[in-house]
Parts: structure tokens; C-alpha cells; sequence
């Protein structure tokens, strides 16, 4: 049991650090600051990172109390992020820069707002989580709003091959669907593709208190639960099924090009 536990938190702990040293060398360093090195080099610069990261979390792990805080830290650092890492899919105007000055607004304004919202509530109130979480999506939107239309968006040449090899639809993308000849094509899913989304939550928080209710002897409360899980599964299997049809016949449409 012992060497289960030591395993899966040395594979959490490898996959985070060269997960982050992935991120800071092929999508920041190599992108933005050094171009032509050899790999050689950049597999030098991946192990700094790595070892700069490990040191990092220890600082950070000697500043948390418990799990539960660890948590809360998280979902505050990655609530700004939200929105710009789901509308990337929905519209072309987002690039790199959005996201990056997500990412940064996030954790300095979550950091800032847990030091100025944190003394004004009794210790241990949900209260303070939620403001947190309210401040930090509401700065960093419009942070990465800012800087979005501050910014050049991404080359036409990348977003038409994006387009073609992933056809997200939508009227964010009409101006690049409308220019290879695709005219506006509407969201894979349909007009409530968002009730898949909200089925799937359904369906894995009814699925996890089921079981538990049924581990607990509550036998009603925990059949009525998986029955809310199976049918919200239901549903994700329909959808998925229509998806595949509209996916198969979107791929027979033929781009008017005029040719």
C-alpha cells in the first residue's frame, strides 16, 4: 500500500513539473524568445525549468496549511482563465496573448484579492472563496479583452488550417468559414450543445453522490441519484450520436470556392 501511495504521488509530482516545463520551454520560451536554438539546447533549458518549478512549489507548499487551502489557491488561480480558454474555441479574434495575460491577471489579482477580502471575513467562511473567485474572473475578463484587441490577431494562414482541421463553427468564426467558402456553419452539437455540457456535470456529481449514498445505506436517495446519472448519460449518447451524423455530412460539404 505504501509503495502504491509513493508512486502515485511521484507521478502527480512528474507529470506537474514536466508538464510546466513543457509549457514555459516549446509555448513561451522557444516561441517568443529563442527561436533557433539547437534541441540540445532546449533540453538543457527544460531541466533548469524543471528544477526552477520543483524549488517554486517547495516555497509555495511551505506557505499552505492544508490540502483544503491548496484547493482554494487552484481554483482561484485558474477562475480567471475560464472563459478565455473555452471562447478560444468559439472565436477567432482570441490569440496567445489573451491567454497569457489571463493566466498572469489570474494569479496576481487572485493573490490580491485573497489578501484584501480574507480579513474582513470570520476564518473559514465560504464567503471569502467566492469573492475571490468574483474579483479575479471580473479583472482578468477585462484584462484579456484589453489586450486581445490591443494585440494583432493571429495570421490568417493559421487560422484558415485551424478552420479546416477542426471546423468549430459558430458566428465567431463566420469571417474565416465565410472566406473559405464555407459560408457560416453552425456549432457541432447544435443550437443546445450547452445541455450536453450541463449533462455531463449532472451526470459525474449524481454518479459520485449515488454510489456514496448507496456505501452509506441509503438505498432510495442513491437508486435516485444513479437513475439521474443514466439518464443524464442518456442524453450525452444522443447527442453524441447526432454529432456523428452532422459530423459525417458537414465533412461532404464541398468549400464554394467558385473554381
Amino acid at each position: 500500500m505504501m509503495a502504491g501511495f509513493a508512486a502515485a504521488y511521484m507521478s502527480t509530482v512528474g507529470t506537474q513539473l514536466n508538464w510546466g516545463a513543457s509549457y514555459l520551454v516549446n509555448d513561451f520560451y522557444r516561441r517568443f524568445l529563442n527561436k533557433s536554438a539547437s534541441e540540445r539546447h532546449y533540453v538543457s533549458i527544460s531541466r533548469w525549468a524543471t528544477v526552477v518549478l520543483f524549488l517554486l512549489s517547495v516555497v509555495v507548499t511551505s506557505m499552505i496549511d492544508t490540502v483544503g487551502a491548496m484547493w482554494e489557491l487552484l481554483l482561484a488561480l485558474g477562475s480567471g482563465t475560464g472563459l478565455v480558454l473555452i471562447l478560444r474555441w468559439y472565436w477567432w479574434r482570441v490569440n496567445a496573448w489573451s491567454e497569457i495575460s489571463a493566466m498572469i491577471a489570474s494569479f496576481v489579482v487572485s493573490i490580491a484579492a485573497m489578501a484584501l477580502v480574507r480579513p474582513r471575513f470570520p476564518a473559514g467562511s465560504p464567503l471569502v472563496q467566492s469573492y475571490v473567485m468574483l474579483i479575479t474572473v471580473a479583472v482578468s475578463t477585462v484584462v484579456w479583452l484589453s489586450v486581445t484587441y490591443l494585440t494583432a490577431p493571429e495570421p490568417d494562414s493559421k487560422l484558415e488550417a485551424f478552420y479546416q482541421r477542426v471546423r468549430p463553427g459558430g458566428p465567431g468564426w463566420r469571417r474565416i468559414s465565410a472566406r473559405l467558402g464555407y459560408d457560416r456553419e453552425s456549432i457541432p452539437g447544435g443550437a443546445l450543445a450547452w445541455t450536453t455540457w450541463l449533462a455531463g456535470i449532472v451526470a459525474v456529481y449524481a454518479s459520485l453522490f449515488g454510489i456514496g449514498k448507496l456505501v452509506f445505506g441509503e438505498l432510495v436517495n442513491g437508486l435516485v441519484l444513479l437513475l439521474i446519472a443514466v439518464l443524464a448519460f442518456g442524453w450525452i449518447a444522443k447527442a453524441f450520436r447526432e454529432e456523428d451524423a452532422g459530423e459525417r455530412a458537414q465533412r461532404d460539404v464541398v468549400p464554394a470556392t467558385g473554381d
